[in-house]
Order: C-alpha cells, then sequence, then structure tokens
C-alpha cells in the first residue's frame, strides 16, 4: 500500500447559534401540497421568517404528518446469496449507510438508486438465502433491479474467501466469524449519497445521524410508505443546492450545516459535475483518492476513509477513530497502547491493518469494528427482535419531532 499523503489536521468547528425551532420539528406540521410537486427542483415563494427577515425555503416531497397507506407490495423474489454471504443485520444497521429501516421484525426497508426495496432472510431456508421485493415498480424488469442491488451489496466478492483468510491471519478475527458464522459485507453505496451521510456523521451517533440524513434525503423524489417509514430517493446535488445553511442549522445540523453546503458547490464546481467526479475516483490509488475528497469542505480523513471504503472501491481503506485505535492496539499493535491517536498514528493505524488483511484489510476492520458494538457483545438474533414495526415507525416519528432538543443543547452543543 502506498503511503498516505499528509493528512489533514481536523477542521475548527464553530459554535453554532442556538436553534429557535427545529425544522425537523416544522416539517410535521407543513401540509402536503394540494397538487403535485413538479419534478424539477423549485423554490417555494419568499417566506416571513424569525426577526422580519424573509429567505426562500426549498420544501420536501411531502410533509412528515401526511396520512399515508403503505406502499404496494410486490412478489419476494429470492437472492442467490445466503446469511454466510449476507448478514442483512450485521451490514445494514451497522454504521456504513444510515437509510434502511426495519420494516417488520425480519424486514429491513431502503432505497437502492430509484428503487424502494425490502429485504429479509427466507423463512424455513437452511441456509437463511436473502429475498426482496421491489415496492415502486415503474415497469423495469427483475433484471435490472437484481443489478442494482448486486452492485449495491458488492456481490462480486466472496466472503467466505475473505473470511477465510482473515480467520487463518488473525485469531480476533476467527473468534468473531465463529460468533457471527459470516455475512457482514461491505456495501458498494453511490458516491454522492455517501459523501453526505458521513458528512452527518462527524461527532455524532448512528440514532442522530439517521435523522440527519432523513432530512437531507426528503428533498429527493417521494418514493412511498412503509411499515409507517417514509422513503426517498437520494437528492441530486442541483436539488441540495437549494437547501440553505439555515435552513439545515434549524433541523438541528449546527456547524454540519456549512459544510454540507460547501461540499455540494465544491462538488457542482468538479469537472464534469460532482457525481461524474466521485465516479472517477473508483480508478485511482488510495492516497490520490484521499487528497481528492479532503478537498471538499468538512471532509477529513477519517469521513475520507469512509466515503472510499464504502463507495469507491478502496478495499483497503482504513476509517480510524476512537474505536477502531482501541481494536489496533489491543490486537494489532499493542506496543502503542496507552499513547493517543494523532494524524500520523492514523498512518501507522492503516497500514497495521493492511499488513495483516491485505488489499481487502477494510472489509476486514469492518468486521472488528461490529465485534465491538454493544449490540454484538452478546450474540443476538437482529431477525427476531421483538419491537413491532408500528412502535418503531412511531418512536422514530416522535424522535423526529423532538430531534432538535435531542440533538442540541441551548448553547448548540451535542448532547450525549
Amino acid at each position: 500500500m502506498r503511503p498516505f499523503q499528509a493528512l489533514l489536521a481536523p477542521l475548527a468547528a464553530p459554535k453554532p447559534p442556538s436553534p429557535l425551532a427545529g425544522n425537523m420539528r416544522k416539517r410535521r406540521r407543513v401540509k402536503p401540497p394540494s397538487t403535485p410537486l413538479p419534478s424539477s427542483p423549485s423554490l417555494s415563494p419568499p417566506t416571513k421568517r424569525m426577526h422580519g427577515s424573509t429567505a426562500p425555503r426549498f420544501k420536501p416531497q411531502r410533509s412528515l404528518s401526511a396520512p399515508l397507506a403503505d406502499a404496494a407490495s410486490g412478489e419476494w423474489e429470492r437472492l442467490p446469496v445466503s446469511r454466510s454471504e449476507l448478514s442483512l443485520s450485521l451490514t445494514l444497521p451497522t454504521g456504513q449507510t444510515f437509510r434502511w429501516r426495519r420494516t417488520d421484525p425480519s424486514r429491513f426497508t431502503g432505497v437502492v438508486g430509484p428503487y424502494l426495496l425490502s429485504l429479509r432472510h427466507v423463512d424455513g431456508d437452511p441456509s437463511g438465502r436473502v429475498a426482496f421485493m421491489l415496492h415502486n415498480s415503474d415497469g423495469c424488469g427483475s433484471a435490472t433491479v437484481r443489478a442494482a442491488l448486486a452492485d449495491y451489496l458488492n456481490l462480486g466478492v466472496s466472503l467466505a474467501d475473505l473470511w477465510s483468510r482473515f480467520s487463518g491471519a488473525d485469531p480476533r478475527f476467527a473468534e468473531l466469524a465463529g460468533q457471527f458464522d459470516g455475512g457482514a459485507r461491505v456495501l458498494r453505496q453511490d458516491p454522492v449519497e455517501c459523501v453526505f451521510q458521513f458528512l452527518c456523521s462527524s461527532n455524532n451517533n448512528i440514532g442522530r445521524i439517521e435523522k440527519m440524513v432523513g432530512v437531507l434525503s426528503s428533498f429527493g423524489a417521494y418514493l412511498g410508505t412503509v411499515g409507517g417509514f417514509e422513503f426517498h430517493e437520494f437528492p441530486s446535488l442541483e436539488r441540495l443546492s437549494l437547501v440553505t445553511e439555515q435552513q439545515l442549522r434549524e433541523a438541528g445540523f449546527g456547524y454540519r450545516a456549512k459544510y454540507i453546503v460547501g461540499a455540494v458547490r465544491a462538488l457542482q464546481a468538479k469537472p464534469g459535475g460532482g457525481a461524474e467526479w466521485l465516479a472517477s475516483l473508483r480508478g485511482l490509488e488510495l492516497d490520490k483518492v484521499f487528497d481528492a475528497l479532503c478537498t471538499l469542505p468538512g471532509v477529513g480523513p477519517k469521513v475520507a476513509a469512509c466515503i472510499a471504503l464504502f463507495s469507491l472501491d478502496q478495499h483497503h481503506a482504513i476509517p480510524v477513530d476512537t474505536h477502531v485505535w482501541q481494536i489496533a492496539t489491543r490486537y494489532l499493535i499493542p506496543e502503542l497502547a496507552g499513547t493517543r491517536l494523532t494524524p500520523k498514528l492514523y498512518r501507522c493505524v492503516s497500514e497495521a491493518f493492511v499488513d495483516k488483511f491485505g488489499e481487502y484489510a477494510g472489509w476486514a476492520q469492518n468486521v472488528l469494528f461490529i465485534g465491538e458494538l454493544p449490540s454484538q457483545k452478546v450474540p443476538i438474533q437482529l431477525e427476531v427482535a421483538t419491537l413491532s414495526k408500528t412502535e418503531s415507525a412511531d418512536d422514530e416519528k416522535r424522535e423526529l419531532k423532538i430531534a432538535v432538543t435531542n440533538i442540541l443543547s441551548d448553547d448548540g452543543s451535542i448532547i450525549r
């Protein structure tokens, strides 16, 4: 692996002003439009704001309070992949994406490109094969949806081969392999979507990240409601460019609002447009990918590594935070135990993982990270969780209503 370029120091986070009202909370009061929204993004007329100011406001596609029936359900179709190659509970809710919801005790629902899909393990199947259901058929064939899913789920990579090599190289991995019995995959997400998900992740936890990503997603095309949860196609850069920093601050994004708005502008200015520019990074060496991503506002080494690993085919990228640092000093470089993670040591951690696990080191690191999650300390079968879909949806809506209170204190700091 080529050494990384000099890593950027963390960006100083400006202290955000105290929000007077949460956009998450306000959007629940917005009535659905009487006529369908146009397909092209548009701004609503200037609206009177606090303190006498006016500003154009870009509205989400639907009101969170609109009474909606569930999206149409198609037929379940099986994928040629077993639980050992894809465990939904070890892949979708473990921190590499924040757009999937448990809409039934045994079902995850999310969006892949323009498709609203549910996934589950087939009941009674000894191998735990995965099946999918498309909720928003637009005349596309099953083969098209299957191809999109296979790409998103990175099904071209065999976990059996990787896990065998990883287990032989590291006793901790072998321990987790016996506990999980395979299935923890690294996704291949849309790069634009991935960038903005991880801009929301800075100094945050999964629950709050999901709320913020949900706000951004709501500016995309509405696809349907499943299990009480609304789903949207992730908005284009053009649509995101109409969202203001003030709107995001009111929605509880704090200092991240500045970076999100800045990243949209920076991406739009890239050669060929942001989506094309990001996709082109898939063909570069990792150090060049890091350099390129770190030109975006709010993107430092850890966020760049997450984007590279989870969307840009950089399988040996290692997102290093305090949790991964603890894993590294406990199992890979114990001689550094008790020291503090610094930008200089970031490179040491990355190289330690690559030396141990090779070109797919990021996949191994992902499993070691999952092994440290509280939900995995005592193995549980998330597929048979007792929380009902109604309780889950109602809880999210209640949390969304008070999201600003939960995310920010009076002075704008994060509440732990």
